[in-house]
Order: C-alpha cells, then sequence, then structure tokens
C-alpha cells in the first residue's frame, strides 16, 4: 500500500454538500471518490467516466405517474380493440 498524502481543494460549501450527500448515496465518502476520479483520469490520460444516479426528469417523472395511475384505475381511460383505431381517431383529431 502506498504512502498517503493530503491534497487540498478549494470548492464552494453547495457544492461539497451536494457532492457528499450523492457519493454517500454511492457509498463512498467525498475523499474515495476523488482517489477514483484522479485514478481513473491517470488510466484513461483524459477525463474520466462518469458516475451517476439515475434521476428521472419532469417529464418522464409525469409519465411514470400517469402510468401508475392507468394501471391503477384502468376503468379511468380509453382502451382501444385495434391499433387501427388508435390511427383512425389520431387523424380525426388531426
Amino acid at each position: 500500500m502506498m504512502a498517503k498524502t493530503t491534497a487540498n481543494i478549494s470548492i464552494d460549501a453547495e457544492t461539497k454538500r451536494q457532492a457528499q450527500e450523492l457519493f454517500a448515496e454511492l457509498g463512498m465518502d467525498l475523499s474515495t471518490a476523488v482517489t477514483i476520479f484522479f485514478r481513473q483520469a491517470i488510466w484513461e490520460h483524459a477525463m474520466p467516466f462518469e458516475i451517476s444516479r439515475q434521476v428521472p426528469n419532469a417529464d418522464t417523472i409525469a409519465a411514470m405517474k400517469e402510468a401508475e395511475d392507468i394501471k391503477a384505475h384502468p376503468e379511468k381511460f380509453k382502451r382501444y380493440s385495434s391499433f387501427a383505431d388508435v390511427l383512425k381517431e389520431v387523424e380525426e383529431d388531426a
């Protein structure tokens, strides 16, 4: 194991807080995340890969809620007997 050294970096408090929260969700502390970043950058000789959590955007969240509502209350939603019926309605509304 290599000897450890300290590296000081300057970031704003909110960025640090958000990073610590994210990395905790990924099961690591800030020091571990920075070490992973450095090692990957050295390995690739470039900016490294992205570690991210899956956060759906507002449209995706709305679609997920709508799908849950359709599943929970199918009686509230129109049903079609064929794809041709769907196309016919779309064409009529156009």
